[in-house]
């Protein structure tokens, strides 16, 4: 029975560590639900650690660029994201989104409560924002 105890607790973890895995690294993806044009790189630290570029374009020119910070987690299918500064600034609030997939590759996931889908591909750390002129 000691050995069985060890190896169940392991399996009760199982799924909140297959679901946050995934989830760590760099993701680029586009669209907001304000504006389908811009543009977004989030990280998701293993830690627990956020933070994100927002970009904003118009004309072939940077409107706007945010930057953000806080930390992140996953409970079932349930992303939070609580954010802690907002260029530098404390500007604290906790933002939802409904994981529909997430693989080593693509996220899928919807905003609450507006449902509205965001789609980001999984790019190296130093992957750079690009710039406005390619963003048609």
């Amino acid at each position: 029975m000691k050995r069985v105890l060890p190896v169940l607790a392991l399996i009760a973890a199982w799924p909140a560590c297959a679901a946050t895995y995934p989830m760590a690294g760099s993701w680029f993806g586009t669209g907001q639900p304000d504006d389908k044009s811009e543009m977004y790189i989030d990280t998701f630290n293993a830690d627990g650690s956020f933070h994100n570029q927002h970009r904003w374009c118009r004309q072939g020119k940077i409107a706007m660029e945010v930057r953000e910070t806080g930390h992140w987690k996953v409970v079932g299918d349930i992303l939070t994201i609580d954010i802690a500064t907002v260029n530098g600034q404390p500007e604290p609030r906790s933002d939802r989104y409904r994981i529909n997939s997430v693989d080593a590759g693509n996220q899928n996931y919807v905003v609450l409560p507006s449902n509205f889908a965001f789609h980001a591909h999984k790019v190296t750390a130093d992957f750079p924002m690009p710039p406005c002129d390619l963003t048609g």
